[in-house]
């Protein structure tokens, strides 16, 4: 059964951190998720008064962040120890636990900076588990060619193409996510088979795109919410599309959300406001 569309979330412009431009869809107001995903930005200018400010330290509790550069360049530092480049292609997949204060800062004062970030919840019983930290260099990405002559980067999950089966490299995570990043050229047929039980949405950041069956164009700059199905189809219009493709087990479980913080109870969000005001963070 192929996957329509069931919901339409444009992305709105915002900034964050010291000050970066971005554009926000999931998460935009904080009802407006789609379970495990709690927010999707889309960062991307030519102009480095737009993020030169970067995303100075600050803490996290209670879900995952995935960084995924599709050109520039900043390093991540946090008070594990942890330090890793995040370079175009590259994916940075952290991992807040019971607590993590880091920074994304901008290696470059020109240029383009361009990419995502995303924020998955973890469930209940891993939301106080210890933070971690994966590096993941654009050279560790497998990019699948396709007959179209497009392509798919394998970020997390498994890509499947009748007996073909390619791995990314982000796997045992709970969710079990997917994350696909998708090249299709002028009115080429793209095809993702997607378990009925994982929510999925497809965000569009370059060209045309339709989804679904018969197929509907959509917008681009907006996560695209898929209904029903264990089929995702795609079609690229006269100018070829670039999307992202995710997908992943929802939780079922409250969401209690202050900033960077998310947990079941008002009692945990101010738990977690408390042990960062006294720097148990550090020392967690």
């Amino acid at each position: 059964m192929i996957r329509d569309v069931q919901t339409i979330i444009p992305g709105i412009a915002t900034s964050d951190g010291a000050g970066v431009k971005l554009r926000r869809s999931l998460g935009g107001q904080q009802q407006v998720r789609l379970d495990p995903f709690l927010m999707l930005d889309e960062f991307s200018s030519n102009d480095p008064n737009d993020y030169v400010a970067g995303f100075p330290p600050h803490p996290h509790r209670g879900f995952e962040t995935v960084t995924y550069m599709l050109e520039g360049h900043m390093l991540h530092e946090d008070h594990l120890g942890n330090r890793g480049h995040l370079k175009t292609g590259g994916v940075q997949w952290m991992t807040a636990g019971r607590g993590i204060i880091h920074s994304e800062m901008p290696q470059q004062v020109s240029g383009a900076m361009r990419g995502f970030q995303l924020w998955i919840n973890l469930p209940a019983k891993e939301k106080m588990k210890p933070a971690g930290y994966q590096d993941i260099q654009v050279e560790s990405i497998p990019k699948v060619s396709l007959n179209s002559g497009g392509s798919v980067k394998v970020i997390a999950g498994t890509y499947s193409d009748g007996d073909l089966q390619i791995q990314g490299p982000v796997q045992g995570i709970t969710t079990a996510p997917l994350f696909l990043d998708v090249t299709l050229p002028a009115n080429a047929t793209f095809e993702q088979r997607i378990p009925k039980e994982l929510n999925a949405f497809v965000y569009v950041y370059e060209g045309e795109l339709e989804l679904g069956a018969p197929t509907k164009a959509v917008p681009k700059q907006a996560a695209i919410v898929l209904g029903d199905g264990d089929l995702l189809r795609a079609k690229s219009g006269a100018q070829g599309a670039q999307f992202i493709v995710l997908a992943a087990l929802p939780l079922h479980e409250p969401i209690v959300q202050y900033g960077p913080f998310v947990m079941n109870t008002r009692a945990e969000i101010e738990q977690a406001i408390d042990d960062y005001q006294n720097n148990r963070f550090v020392i967690s």
